[in-house]
């Protein structure tokens, strides 16, 4: 289970407000992030992969705490066990499909293996300037789950590819994270697209947990 307590200062849109929600993951949920923009979403995501420091609350990973305001922890994004994919990729330019893999986990044989699971064993010498938008997101996607992250995080995931892709790579997704179990949070300013990929919504509005969120399944 993930268990998080998060209190934290936004300033979007001219105006400040606080992020203040509490919530529980168990483990292989599929959780996706809804709102308006300026509602906390990517400051949500960010506080959970460590990039930015809540003010006060805690965030429980099994157990482990990545932040806690009371006992002055904070463990930085480095060694937090959290696979973290972009919206624009971040691809190693240099560095070529198997490459990139490597470089977050030094097993060829398990990185083989997360390229076949995606359908990019083919591209494995290609560098990312060879590949299509959707060939890049499943290397991402794949260089993510490479570390067998505790967490998977996805920021607006499928937005930079068009419609009909954008419908088969959220099956893929969704089929990946079913086979591997591994806890999952999505924020997209999309609904279709959290409808297509999460298991269970968070509304957020204004940094606040909305009650009207629901389950998908």
């Amino acid at each position: 289970m993930i268990h998080f307590c998060l209190d934290k200062t936004i300033r979007a849109g001219g105006k400040a407000f606080r992020l203040d929600l509490e919530y529980a993951l168990t483990a292989g949920t599929f959780l996706g992030i809804a709102g308006p923009s300026g509602s906390g979403k990517t400051t949500l995501l960010r506080c959970l992969a460590g990039l930015e420091r809540p003010e006060a609350g805690f965030i429980n990973s099994g157990g482990e705490f990545w932040f806690d305001g009371l006992r002055k922890v904070f463990v930085p994004a480095r060694r937090r066990n959290v696979g973290l994919v972009f919206q624009d990729y971040a691809l190693f330019p240099h560095l070529t499909v198997l490459g990139n893999l490597l470089y977050a986990r030094n097993d060829r044989r398990r990185a083989l293996e997360w390229l076949d699971l995606f359908q990019m064993a083919d591209h494995a010498h290609h560098f990312p300037r060879e590949l299509s938008g959707g060939q890049k997101q499943r290397t991402a996607l794949a260089r993510a789950l490479v570390r067998e992250p505790a967490l998977l995080l996805l920021d607006e995931p499928l937005s930079a590819l068009d419609e009909n892709l954008r419908d088969a790579l959220g099956e893929e997704v969704r089929r990946v994270q079913r086979q591997t179990g591994v806890t999952t949070v999505v924020v997209s300013h999309s609904r279709r697209e959290i409808d297509l990929l999460a298991t269970e919504v968070m509304e957020l509005r204004e940094g606040h947990l909305d009650p009207s969120r629901h389950q998908l399944e």
